[in-house]
């Protein structure tokens, strides 16, 4: 279990909050994480998903 950390980590390291990993969790958006019982377990060298939600736009005119 040394190689993963928990919800609470993540959200500290990545600076969201514990929802919102237990959400990516869900949608398999952070490669390797795994449930165990109620709890998330996510590698430590797991990387923040990018937000789908934010689109690049071209300023060019």
């Amino acid at each position: 279990m040394l190689d993963y950390i928990s919800v609470q980590q993540a959200s500290e390291n990545w600076g969201i909050s514990n929802r919102r990993i237990q959400k990516l969790c869900e949608e398999n958006r952070i490669n390797g994480a795994v449930r165990f019982g109620r709890a998330w377990a996510i590698p430590k060298d797991a990387k923040k998903p990018a937000d789908a939600r934010k689109r690049r736009r071209n300023h060019e005119k």
